[in-house]
């Protein structure tokens, strides 16, 4: 089977072979109908760019690193599989680590794919990382680097987030209209920015509604939902409350079903004692027992733009003046868990 060439691509369209190339590239010198046209032929003929010649002609290893907490996260495995459709189409080739929500691993994770010469990284930070030394070295000698979804406040570069407070409010205020009053929020670190985030859009929607914030119903699970027996303490904490909550929003996936599994086991209904929303891109959601309320992210969108602009960064190394943050919206799809509470009644 014959490989075809950006040369035979070219004499085909009667382009020249740089502008193939830059087409290829998506390069902004290239207007968009030359574009789609260089990329529908390529793709009908198969055509694949040879990473070794590349590697040689541009001192590049055509590879992009991506750091994240866990593959075993559907909101995570939903965020690759988003980067690695924009990448392959566009000559990368994606290499993964996972963090396990660990600082030490994070580090060291970094500092391989460094070594291996990867032309950027993608990070979404792991729960336990506080010291973002390691990354600002590498922006300060010039590594491209974007962050997503659990992003540093501090360090300009570009950044993919959803709307994290406005999920949460809608999260919070869809509760109290099924006439839950008493809400715990069952939470990551405080110091990440989702969790910031989050916390914020959750008292803002009890405030805007007339119900004091309650810090007892506020339970932080510092590994970020990795541990089992934290999850489960932190649960049983809010059971044992003098009074307690008669909801509980969680804010991400294994929090979510840890949170599930107590109830279950100690015998709480769902939802008639305990509704239960979960910030979480689980594809079974519909089919928990009962149905569960979640606050779902944009996944595949936010890996397609992160890696959009981590290869913006790389085939442009001039240091941009701005950087973007862009902050996709989230949806809240109501299932069973959360019934209101005067049907059950």
């Amino acid at each position: 089977m014959e490989t075809i060439t950006i040369k035979d691509i070219a004499r085909a369209l009667n382009l020249s072979t740089s502008t193939v190339s830059r087409a290829l590239r998506n390069s902004y010198e290239i207007n968009n109908e030359t574009k789609k046209l260089v990329l529908e032929y390529a793709e009908k003929m198969n055509y694949r760019p040879n990473p070794i010649a590349l590697s040689l002609r541009d001192s590049k290893s055509k590879s992009i690193g991506v750091i994240i907490p866990e593959i075993a996260n559907n909101f995570f495995s939903q965020l690759i599989n988003g980067i690695e459709s924009i990448a392959y189409n566009m000559g990368y080739h994606v290499v993964i680590f996972q963090s396990h929500e660990s600082y030490e691993r994070e580090v060291a994770n970094t500092n391989y794919l460094v070594s291996r010469k990867v032309d950027g990284l993608l990070v979404s930070l792991s729960s336990l990382t506080r010291d973002l030394t390691h990354f600002e070295e590498l922006l300060d000698k010039g590594m491209p680097i974007v962050f997503i979804d659990r992003v540093p406040k501090n360090i300009d570069t570009h950044k993919i987030v959803v709307d994290n407070f406005f999920g949460s409010y809608q999260a919070t205020e869809h509760l109290i209209k099924t006439g839950r009053r008493r809400i715990a929020h069952l939470t990551s670190p405080f110091y990440l920015s989702i969790t910031m985030e989050r916390l914020a859009g959750y008292r803002q929607a009890l405030e805007d509604n007339g119900i004091p914030f309650d810090e007892s119903y506020v339970k932080y699970c510092h590994h970020g939902g990795m541990m089992l027996t934290e999850n489960e303490t932190a649960v049983q904490e809010l059971l044992n409350l003098p009074e307690p909550p008669d909801a509980i929003f969680t804010a991400s996936d294994r929090l979510t079903t840890s949170c599930m599994s107590v109830l279950i086991q100690k015998n709480v209904k769902i939802p008639e004692e305990m509704a239960l929303v979960g910030f979480t891109n689980t594809s079974v959601a519909e089919l928990f027992n009962p149905p569960l309320t979640t606050v779902v992210q944009p996944a595949i969108d936010m890996g397609h733009q992160a890696t959009e602009l981590l290869i913006r960064l790389i085939e442009h190394p001039k240091k941009p003046t701005i950087f973007e943050t862009r902050s996709l919206q989230t949806s809240l799809i109501i299932r069973d868990s959360t019934v209101e509470k005067s049907v059950n009644a």
